[in-house]
């Protein structure tokens, strides 16, 4: 496969608008090739998405999950154009699969530029410390610092993460296919996840 180069990912994004995520992983899915890669997008409806990302979102909802045990409890605020769309079932069980998500996987913040700076430095000391322990040639820990913060935002960046419900597939994803299929912008404003005895 080829190198995804940062020049790569930056050409697509200009050329499409489309978040780096997606133009990397467009650029995976193509082995690089950029023309491909504007095709891999458009048929999966994400650049007409990301083209909508800039329309105000003042309709939405409220929408509260309690797990079964009654431990474990969601509140989501997610976010669309119109009233119209936000009474609508789709959107009701769009606003469900994510609050699910948080009561499983527990995440920082909705995206990964959310997460608190601290946190982060706090994990790149450690990545740093356990790369010098492993032996780590010194030119290579930089890097090895960097892959461990991109996976620790996948892991805990709601947007980023992985559905539980479906592999290979994000959170951002979910949204994607539901602001293609609505027509509409959507965006999740903030959450908070309660669970029984945490503070």
């Amino acid at each position: 496969m080829s190198e995804i180069t940062a020049a790569m990912v930056k050409e697509l994004r200009d050329r499409t608008g489309v978040g780096m995520m997606e133009c990397r992983n467009a650029l995976k899915e193509t082995n690089g090739d950029v023309d491909a890669a504007i095709k891999y997008l458009r048929e999966r409806g994400i650049t007409k998405a990301e083209s909508r990302a800039s329309r105000a979102t003042k309709e939405g909802l409220i929408h509260s999950y309690i797990h079964f045990n009654n431990k474990v409890g969601v509140l989501l605020e997610i976010n669309c154009e119109t009233d119209f769309v936000a009474r609508t079932d789709q959107f009701k069980a769009l606003a469900e699969e994510i609050c699910l998500q948080i009561a499983a996987t527990n995440p920082l913040a909705v995206s990964a530029d959310a997460i608190d700076p601290a946190i982060l430095d706090k994990e790149r000391e450690i990545a740093h410390n356990k790369a010098v322990l492993d032996g780590k040639k010194p030119e290579f820990i930089e890097k090895i610092v960097e892959g461990h913060i991109r996976k620790f935002c996948a892991e805990n960046a709601l947007l980023d993460q992985e559905l539980i419900s479906q592999e290979k597939r994000t959170v951002k994803d979910l949204i994607t296919d539901a602001i293609t299929s609505t027509g509409e912008n959507i965006q999740i404003a903030r959450f908070a996840r309660f669970a029984l005895g945490e503070e």
